[in-house]
C-alpha cells in the first residue's frame, strides 16, 4: 500500500513539474525568435520529432525559413496555456529580403517541447505586401495585457474571430464590430487614429475560410487563426491561399485585425 501511495505521489509530482504554464510557453517563443534571428533550425525547446509546415505545406525544417538568419525589427507573441500553444508575429524590414511571418507552435504538456510548428510566410509579391506599412502600423498599436476584470472568455474571443471569418461566406453573420477598430491587411491600414475608425469596410462574398487552427490568449484578448483562404490549399480547383487572421478583442468587440496571405508565387486575387 505504501509503495502504491508513493508511486501515485511521484506520478502527480512529475505531472505537476511538466504542466503547461505561461512561463514555459514564453520560454518557447523566446527560443523560437532567437533561433530565427540566428538562422538555426534546432533550438532548446524543440522536440526530437516535430511536424513542420510553411504556408500549409509540410517541408523539411532544416531547409525552411528557420535556417535563414533574419534581422527581426518587430515581434510580438501570445501564449495559449489551455491548448499549450503559442503564436508569434515577426516583421523583417530588410529591403532585399523583407518578411512578415506568423508562426504557431504546439507544445507537449508533459515535456514542454515543441512538437509542431506552422508558419505563414509572406514577402514581396504576396497579397498587399508592404513591410514598411506593416511595421509602421503594427508597432504603433496597443496589444498590451488586458486588466483581469475586463478580460473576455476564450469562448467570446474565439467567437469574435470566427464571426469575422464566417462573414466572407455568409453575409448574415453578426460580427461584433468594435469602435474604434483598425484592420492591417498586408500593409494596408483602415485606421486613421479616430474614435470612429471601423473594420467594417467590406469583405469579398462567397469565400470559404476553412481548416482553421486557433491560438487564444485571454490575457491579451487575442486569437490567431491560421487557415486556408478560399478553399483547401493544394486541393485541385479550390484555389485556397495560406492565410493568418489575428484578432484583438476588447469588451467582446473587435479592436484590431491583422491579416496576411501567401500567394505562393502565383497571381494574387
Amino acid at each position: 500500500m505504501r509503495n502504491s501511495i508513493l508511486a501515485i505521489v511521484g506520478a502527480l509530482a512529475a505531472q505537476a513539474s511538466t504542466e503547461c504554464t505561461k512561463e514555459a510557453l514564453q520560454a518557447v517563443t523566446a527560443d523560437l525568435i532567437g533561433a530565427q534571428a540566428a538562422g538555426k533550425s534546432a533550438f532548446t525547446s524543440l522536440a526530437d520529432t516535430v511536424a513542420y509546415t510553411e504556408n500549409r505545406k509540410t517541408v523539411d525544417i532544416k531547409a525552411g525559413i528557420l535556417s535563414k538568419a533574419l534581422k527581426i525589427d518587430f515581434t510580438r507573441s501570445q501564449h495559449d496555456v489551455v491548448q499549450c500553444a503559442t503564436f508569434s508575429e515577426i516583421i523583417v524590414t530588410n529591403s532585399a529580403k523583407p518578411y512578415v511571418i506568423v508562426a504557431t507552435t504546439r507544445v507537449s504538456n508533459t515535456t514542454n517541447k515543441v512538437t509542431a510548428i506552422d508558419s505563414i510566410i509572406t514577402t514581396k509579391g504576396d497579397w498587399l505586401f508592404n513591410v514598411t506599412g506593416t511595421y509602421y502600423w503594427a508597432s504603433k498599436e496597443n496589444w498590451g495585457p488586458i486588466p483581469l476584470e475586463k478580460r473576455d472568455s476564450r469562448e467570446v474571443i474565439k467567437a469574435a474571430g470566427d464571426a469575422y471569418c464566417d462573414l466572407f461566406n455568409d453575409k448574415n453573420t453578426k460580427v461584433p464590430w468594435g469602435t474604434p477598430c483598425a484592420r492591417l491587411e498586408g500593409g494596408a491600414y483602415t485606421g486613421k487614429g479616430a474614435a470612429t475608425d471601423s473594420c467594417n469596410v467590406g469583405v469579398p462574398s462567397g469565400v470559404k475560410l476553412v481548416n482553421r487552427q486557433y491560438v487564444i490568449d485571454e490575457e491579451y484578448g487575442t486569437v490567431d487563426i491560421i487557415m486556408d483562404f478560399g478553399g483547401t490549399v493544394g486541393k485541385v480547383g479550390a484555389g485556397g491561399l495560406p492565410d493568418s487572421h489575428e484578432f484583438r478583442v476588447e469588451g467582446g468587440k473587435l479592436r484590431y485585425v491583422h491579416t496576411l496571405s501567401s500567394c505562393g508565387g502565383k497571381a494574387c486575387m
